[in-house]
């Protein structure tokens, strides 16, 4: 069937009833426009190629409950905008991890004094552990402690791989909110 003479919102219903040629016209119509905008954020063409078909695959796999509230069109930038949002703070993450990681390098041997801070700070960090919830302090120990892969974890406590890692993510989150970056790569590289 073509699609070209469909407007978004009746590309928007065959594509809820799984029509891949409905797919294939909302890509043709915006997947250009996405990655210029894409582009222009990212600077970076791999990225924002990659952005942008991370948009339509979950495009694709929302489909069925998809339920807009605007255009298809704001709705396409949005995702867009929402996707870079969440690359950046990764990226901000992962590099906030290096350059703490450089520092503790950077600084060499340690004093008598920083060596009592540490063991503070490492003390201080695991009566934080003891207080998350216990699921969760359960799969972070076996995680941190035994290094216990995830799915090695989910075997023993049988429980899926995905809540493993949900648990291990939202405990470095609550350590993240009390802690600096630097302290918990330190706690990190000290089990």
């Amino acid at each position: 069937m073509d699609y070209s003479g469909f407007s978004d919102n009746e590309l928007v219903e065959h594509l809820k009833n799984g029509k891949t040629g409905a797919f294939y016209e909302i890509f043709d119509r915006y997947n250009k426009v996405l990655y210029i905008f894409a582009r222009n954020m990212l600077r970076n063409r791999e990225e924002a190629e990659d952005l942008v078909q991370d948009v339509f695959t979950s495009l694709w796999d929302k489909a069925e409950h998809l339920e807009l509230k605007y255009s298809l069109s704001s709705y396409l930038y949005k995702s867009v905008r929402y996707k870079f949002i969440n690359l950046v703070a990764h990226k901000k993450i992962r590099a906030d991890y290096v350059n703490a990681f450089q520092s503790l390098i950077d600084e060499g041997e340690y004093s008598t004094d920083h060596y009592i801070n540490e063991k503070e700070l490492l003390l201080l960090i695991e009566k934080e552990i003891t207080l998350l919830p216990e699921k969760m302090r359960e799969v972070f120990i076996l995680s941190r402690n035994t290094g216990l892969t995830h799915q090695e974890i989910s075997e023993k406590l049988n429980i899926s791989t995905k809540t493993v890692k949900n648990h291990i993510n939202h405990a470095l989150k609550i350590l993240r909110s009390k802690f600096s970056a630097s302290v918990i790569l330190l706690f990190l590289t000290n089990l």
